[in-house]
């Protein structure tokens, strides 16, 4: 795979994202992404999975830069595409780890959301949603996501201003499950998920698949009329404004 490394190692996946500084998400990472989860569910020799990022960044969410270019056509299937992946994560039946080492806005906090329990690095590091001042919509289903964890009052501030947290204050509201030092997160991340695989596996998966069922049901709902009004808005002038100027910011940083 171009943008994913996967190790295993005591009957326990390890998903190192690999795209660039960032592990910003463009097509081609998401497609990784979706069949490995499929591939790892089906394959008994599996007990679990952590996903990783790199130092610094556990993913910044979308690749502004890439989608923005992208026709009718490719945004559509991007959208499409993201949407099932988050279906497909939020519903991977065997316990699921997000070790977030940095930053992880946007696409990268709902990669982790999908997740049962999430691990991230101290530090000067931000999490959270930030769409709505990006100018995207938020589908209802990443509302229901991000409420499962943080409840429904908290998801609605949170969305609607746009906020990102600090470490800390994600640890704070049950964003996060443990807060640690750079140095020590994949070690942490493999406790976690160790203090669950040992118990009986049937008994566990039964257990998380009944307990996210609601949740299960808003993300299976029919996407189409979402996906429509995301790329109504996608092709406005002023979120084209927007995206081009945040585009721009990104592209001096980088010279």
């Amino acid at each position: 795979m171009k943008h994913i490394q996967i190790k295993t190692e005591d009957r326990i996946a390890n998903i190192f994202l690999d795209r660039g500084k960032s592990n910003a998400i463009d097509m081609v990472l998401l497609e990784e992404l979706n069949t490995t989860i499929q591939e790892l569910q089906v394959d008994p020799a599996i007990e679990g999975v952590i996903i990783h990022g790199k130092e610094g960044f556990f993913s910044a969410g979308l690749d502004l830069i890439a989608l923005y270019a992208y026709n009718e056509a490719e945004i559509k299937a991007f959208w499409t595409l993201f949407l099932k992946n988050t279906k497909d994560l939020a519903s991977f039946p065997k316990p699921l780890v997000s070790a977030i080492s940095g930053h992880s806005p946007a696409g990268g906090c709902v990669i982790a959301l999908c997740c049962d329990y999430r691990v991230m690095a101290e530090g000067n590091f931000i999490i959270g949603l930030n769409e709505i001042p990006v100018g995207l919509i938020v589908p209802d289903s990443i509302f229901h996501l991000y409420s499962f964890w943080l409840g429904k009052a908290n998801a609605y501030r949170f969305l609607l201003e746009g906020k990102l947290l600090t470490p800390q204050e994600a640890l704070t509201v049950g964003l996060v499950d443990e807060v640690v030092s750079p140095n020590a997160i994949q070690t942490a991340a493999l406790r976690k998920i160790k203090s669950v695989t040992q118990f009986d596996k049937e008994t566990w998966q039964s257990c998380k698949l009944n307990f996210r069922s609601e949740l299960f049901e808003q993300l299976s709902v029919n996407q189409e009329e979402t996906i429509e009004k995301i790329l109504a808005q996608w092709w406005r002038p002023s979120t084209r404004s927007i995206l081009k100027t945040i585009i721009d910011n990104l592209t001096n940083k980088k010279k």
